[in-house]
């Protein structure tokens, strides 16, 4: 894949600011701790100036900091009034009190959740509730805490709330030019991730307004469906972005994922094999490498990912390289925590990328050699 490297997150939100003139949407796939929800923020901070002593602003986004607009109060010494906050001196709930916000949260809410809620301003809180089945008759449960998944639904819904009333041209909302949605999926199952990735392409599919969207993830079914989703409603408006980040060198690199669907566990193979060529391997590429055999294992009907990795001859129980595999790609050993891989784990790591490739012949035009090589040969 060809792309473009950026020196710093600024310039590749610039640059993506740039492609928003001549595009509708833009979707971008990285990995976690590639820098996402910080490319969101860099995104809004651009659009951030001063006008007579005011802030302007031009960019509602969703992402992790959107969520911590919402805390619980769980009411520890009475256990009962458990009620969801919210951060009333934030621009987000601007003007919503005359909005009638319960009337557009609710249609968006109930297509994927089956509690109801309350929004009580006078303390800016939201209270949920849950009709059950008690016998022959059905009761009201006040109060109730939702779960985490749950509780992401609602949040998400309020947001999709807001960007409506932005389309429908709200003054409290006209400052709007882009909307940038960094993964509203956390804690979904896929069920829900398809139904959200879904429901939210055919609701930016409205024409009447002129707002520009970004959406960026690392969940690969929710990427995939809205890669297609957007692809339908104007493709010559869509342009679809793998998003990657070079440690050692600190650039970022954009590529364009191609005229046809995104696979996810190609991009994956080439990241890990890249790795390898350029002998920037860090404990997290176990969790990639596990990654890509597990989606081969699933791929050929399998239940375990060790059916893809070659057995060693001296290895009686078929379980050594299985436990590396188990052990590496647990722990602490995240992208957030960028540790160099020791020696002997990136000896064992370049052998089962190796065995797998020599096991399943990928198109060797996927993992090509680097410049390094060949100049040597």
């Amino acid at each position: 894949m060809t792309g473009i490297s950026f020196a710093s997150l600024d310039a590749l939100a610039l640059h993506l600011r740039a492609e928003l003139e001549e595009k509708k949407f833009i979707l971008l796939y990285a990995y976690n701790g590639t820098g996402k929800t910080r490319l969101s923020m860099a995104f809004k901070d651009i659009g951030k100036q001063m006008d007579d002593e005011e802030v302007k602003r031009d960019t509602l986004y969703f992402n992790a900091f959107t969520e911590d607009l919402f805390t619980w109060d769980n009411d520890l010494e009475g256990g009962s009034d458990r009620v969801l906050k919210m951060n009333e001196a934030s621009r987000f709930f601007a003007g919503l009190e005359t909005l009638e916000m319960e009337t557009r949260i609710r249609p968006f809410l109930h297509r994927y959740a089956d509690f109801d809620f309350s929004i009580d301003y006078r303390d800016w809180s939201v209270h949920f509730s849950r009709e059950v089945r008690v016998g022959e008759t059905t009761q009201t449960i006040d109060n109730i805490k939702v779960s985490r998944g749950e509780e992401n639904l609602f949040i998400w819904c309020f947001f999709l709330a807001i960007v409506q009333l932005a389309m429908d041209g709200a003054e409290a909302y006209q400052w709007v030019k882009y909307i940038y949605i960094d993964d509203p999926i956390t804690s979904l199952d896929e069920h829900n991730a398809i139904a959200v990735g879904n429901h939210l392409a055919q609701f930016l599919k409205r024409k009447d307004h002129s707002i520009k969207t970004v959406i960026s993830s690392h969940h690969t079914l929710f990427f995939n469906v809205l890669w297609n989703e957007l692809r339908e409603i104007d493709r010559k408006k869509f342009v679809p972005h793998f998003l990657s980040h070079t440690r050692k060198t600190g650039e970022f690199h954009l590529s364009y994922t191609g005229d046809t669907p995104f696979f996810h566990h190609l991009t994956l193979l080439q990241e890990i094999w890249r790795a390898k060529e350029t002998g920037e391997v860090y404990t997290h590429h176990f969790n990639a490498l596990r990654s890509l055999l597990e989606k081969a294992s699933i791929f050929h009907g399998y239940k375990k990912f060790t059916v893809c990795i070659k057995q060693q001859a001296d290895d009686p129980d078929d379980t050594l390289y299985g436990r590396l595999v188990n052990i590496l790609s647990h722990g602490n050993y995240s992208f957030y925590d960028p540790v160099e891989m020791l020696p002997e784990n990136k000896a064992h790591y370049e052998k089962i990328l190796e065995d797998f490739l020599a096991f399943y012949p990928f198109n060797s035009e996927l993992t090509p050699e680097t410049q390094e090589q060949e100049i040597t040969q």
